[in-house]
């Protein structure tokens, strides 16, 4: 009894001094005046009912709507903070989840704790799938949010009211994995009228389930898309990339188990995924020339010298840092692949 009445104690000091810090970190004005540039948007919080992965998903008619809508903790939780945006829903909300408040609790603090909540719009998903949303009474219409299990999707001047709607039933019926399910919730908003001032920039967000306690590795994706005309499609590109890359590190783990097979298989994947791209292939042989798969590699280096003879001066000079042992294996990959 003792013990539990010594956490709840400090559970309580941990949330009333958030709040204080709420409050202090509100604008200047925002006990007296309706605070200005909204960040009308549409979004999605979401919690991985597989992986236990946070996402967040968000376009906006906005400069760098990433900057600020969209935050997440590994093995806490997921925050949108939209509409009239007051940022430090993000990094609050997380520190409340992180001390052990629900989703509900933390957004109920600190919505009491804002003079303006009426034109905020926020949700959260907690580290137990938990969610809680808020469309504030003065949020421009149309506007509104629908639930479900692990789930939040939200959207504030949109085009029709039917928006939100439509997102709810693309996360639901999505395939795909978790970064696949987030966009097309953004590309179903889009198509059913999204922002109806337009388009400009878009961002995703996820991060692990659980923390290592290095924030830098518990981040699995984080894109953006600053300004665009279609910013939902160049965060999909993107999306592609990451994924290419990711195949590319598939790649190198294969070939350090000796595996040149499923390593040949893995670099092809990257190299299918981005065909214009030749820093792939380069790369891809590179790694494959040093594990002794030289005719793998010769194939691949001849790929990226057509596409671009600049590479040949690369190889020239990765002996000097180190990256090949000798000048004569450089000289060897530009003479056997011409």
């Amino acid at each position: 009894m003792h013990c539990r009445s010594t956490v709840s104690a400090a559970l309580f000091a941990l949330f009333a001094t958030t709040l204080l810090l709420f409050s202090s970190r509100l604008p200047a004005t925002a006990a007296t005046a309706l605070p200005l540039r909204p960040h009308n948007t549409y979004s999605i919080v979401a919690r991985d009912s597989i992986t236990g992965e946070f996402g967040v998903a968000v376009q906006s008619h906005w400069f760098s709507v990433g900057n600020s809508v969209p935050w997440a903790r590994a093995g806490v939780g997921a925050v949108a903070t939209q509409s009239f945006v007051e940022v430090t829903y993000g990094p609050l909300g997380l520190d409340l989840m992180g001390a052990g408040k629900s989703a509900p609790e933390a957004l109920a603090a600190l919505l009491a704790a804002d003079a303006h909540a009426d034109v905020r719009q926020v949700a959260m998903v907690d580290s137990r799938g938990r969610v809680a949303v808020h469309t504030g009474e003065h949020c421009i219409a149309e506007a509104g949010h629908h639930t479900g299990v692990g789930y939040s999707v939200q959207a504030n001047l949109m085009e029709n009211p039917t928006v939100w709607g439509a997102m709810a039933r693309a996360y639901e019926t999505a395939h795909g994995d978790f970064a696949e399910r987030l966009l097309r919730v953004l590309e179903a908003a889009q198509n059913e009228g999204g922002d109806i001032r337009g388009r400009q920039s878009a961002a995703i967000l996820i991060v692990a389930g659980k923390s290592t306690g290095r924030p830098w590795a518990d981040t699995v994706l984080n894109l953006r898309v600053e300004d665009s005309p279609n910013p939902v499609k160049d965060l999909r590109r993107l999306v592609r990339v990451h994924r290419a890359y990711k195949w590319m590190d598939t790649g190198d783990e294969r070939m350090a188990d000796k595996d040149i097979k499923g390593a040949v298989a893995a670099y092809g994947r990257a190299a299918k995924m981005l065909p214009d791209n030749p820093e792939v292939k380069f790369w891809a042989a590179h790694t494959m020339m040093l594990a002794g798969s030289q005719a793998e590699a010769m194939r691949y280096f001849r790929e990226v010298f057509r596409a671009d003879p600049k590479w040949k001066e690369v190889v020239r000079r990765l002996p000097a840092a180190g990256l090949l042992p000798d000048e004569a294996m450089a000289d060897k990959i530009l003479r056997e692949a011409r």
